[in-house]
């Protein structure tokens, strides 16, 4: 092995930190055996706080309806190929209903930034859910809002707040999204979520079109400094309906390395295998969890919109993704020795 890297990984599982030039020299001179070593080190940290827990979160997508031109996403504005649906209080509620039934603890509205889902119907939903499911957590992934518009939100009862940031870099968020959309405002809207009390969530995705690895080691030392609750990274996937169509799709093996070292960066971080994963990889959730991953967020959503929240080609939602498998779920996190449980899930603090 690489006595140099092994140095680094053993560093930073010591200190929970490296400098930005030593996160890129991890990246670019890490080797399989190094790997290993890496994964060794983030599955014992993962096992001394969280045990061999898995938890699981139900996700609903209720809109994907979006004011927004993300360059590469298959639910931006500009889609006109998209078919558009919003879920209602009534599909929500009912998710949530078959959701509970199944063992799920926590329920993640995920959607597009859709104008109909305005503070007061949001309030509404989530303190419908909470009252008639108080042992359950709500997680919202619903975009930028104003500050006002997060208070309200926590005050009814959301619990946490995913809002990937997709990269640190300013000039490279300026490349992945139209002139409207601006790095500083989703910065913003991270610290005051932060400063609102959510468990907050941060993420990017690995291989998107102009990332470098200089790039990913400043999205580590950003992960180490912010202090994520949750973090959702996966690999970039292109979608047939974007500008970004013809790109290289990013690399499983980086994710899960990546996964690692977030893992020895926070060792109590809540950490998806995401659906992004699953979707490059047959066994892509699974590799994830053995690379540090402790959550998976199977799909509740009603099996006839399943297909059209299509954030990128080919995204997973039946099979082991549906939350009605979850006993398949169960079978495959079981088949690497780890286990499944009914818990929400909060992050240790």
């Amino acid at each position: 092995m690489n006595k140099e890297i092994v140095l680094l990984i053993d560093k930073l599982a010591k200190n929970n930190s490296l400098t930005k030039d030593e996160y890129y020299k991890l990246l670019v001179d890490i080797g399989n055996e190094e790997v290993k070593y890496l994964t060794e080190k983030a599955r014992e940290v993962r096992e001394k706080y969280y045990d061999k827990k898995v938890f699981i979160r139900g996700l609903i997508e209720i809109s994907n309806i979006c004011k927004n031109d993300c360059y590469y996403c298959g639910i931006r504005r500009g889609n006109v190929k998209c078919d558009r649906y919003r879920l209602s209080k009534e599909d929500i509620l009912e998710c949530c209903r078959e959701g509970y039934e199944l063992g799920f603890r926590t329920f993640v509205m995920q959607g597009g930034e859709d104008a109909y889902f305005s503070d007061e119907i949001l309030v509404d939903i989530i303190s419908e859910i909470k009252a008639s499911w108080p042992d359950c957590a709500v997680t919202l992934s619903l975009g930028e809002r104003s500050r006002e518009s997060y208070m309200r939100l926590y005050e009814a009862g959301a619990d946490r707040y995913l809002l990937r940031h997709e990269t640190v870099n300013k000039e490279h968020y300026a490349k992945l999204h139209p002139e409207n959309l601006k790095w500083e405002k989703r910065m913003e809207c991270l610290r005051w979520l932060r400063e609102i009390g959510f468990q907050v969530g941060c993420g990017f995705m690995v291989g998107s079109p102009y990332q470098t690895l200089e790039m990913i080691a400043d999205e580590l030392k950003f992960i180490e400094e912010f202090k994520p609750d949750m973090c959702g990274i996966g690999p970039f996937i292109p979608h047939k309906e974007t500008i970004f169509k013809d790109e290289k799709a990013g690399d499983v093996s980086l994710t899960c390395i990546l996964l690692s070292i977030i893992r020895l960066i926070h060792p109590m971080i809540l950490l998806p295998a995401t659906t992004a994963l699953g979707t490059m990889s047959e066994n892509g959730r699974e590799k994830g969890i053995l690379s540090g991953a402790n959550v998976v967020m199977p799909n509740l959503s009603p099996a006839s919109v399943r297909k059209k929240y299509m954030l990128y080609d080919n995204k997973l939602s039946d099979g082991a993704e549906s939350a009605q498998a979850k006993a398949s779920l169960e079978a495959r996190i079981n088949s690497i020795g780890y286990k499944v449980v009914v818990d929400r899930g909060d992050v240790i603090r």
